[in-house]
């Protein structure tokens, strides 16, 4: 099981990007995946999720308010969170994860619930 996240950059505050996560070694249809973050001197936060069956998502409510989507395209094998009015608090190295649950409905926004992480890729938003 292979992660891989891309996108991050610098983007001014109201900016948006669009992170990706490539999945390479399993069938991603079949895995939840959770798009996290840390900022240096803070813990790993849960922002986005996705359920396997793709249908159930959740997003972090007191971070993110409603800025950001987590999608995902299985033919592709990759997964996308689009951030929107992005403010330097979001600045952070972002991480997806992947686990396969008993369920395809399930999903998670907790850290120790996932088996699998890709590296970081550095979002900063600064003026």
């Amino acid at each position: 099981v292979q992660l891989q996240a891309s996108g991050g950059g610098l983007v001014q505050p109201g900016g948006s990007l669009r992170l990706s996560c490539a999945a390479s070694g399993f069938t991603l249809a079949d895995y939840a995946i959770g798009w996290f973050r840390q900022a240096p001197g803070k813990e790993r936060e849960g922002v986005s999720c996705i359920s396997a069956s793709g249908t159930n998502t959740l997003h972090d409510a007191s971070s993110v308010r409603g800025r950001f989507t987590i999608s995902k395209d299985d033919e592709k094998s990759t997964i996308y969170l689009q951030m929107n009015s992005l403010e330097p608090e979001d600045t952070a190295l972002y991480y997806c994860a992947a686990r396969r649950f008993p369920s395809r409905s399930s999903y998670s926004l907790l850290k120790s619930s996932y088996h699998y992480w890709g590296q970081g890729t550095q979002v900063t938003v600064s003026s």
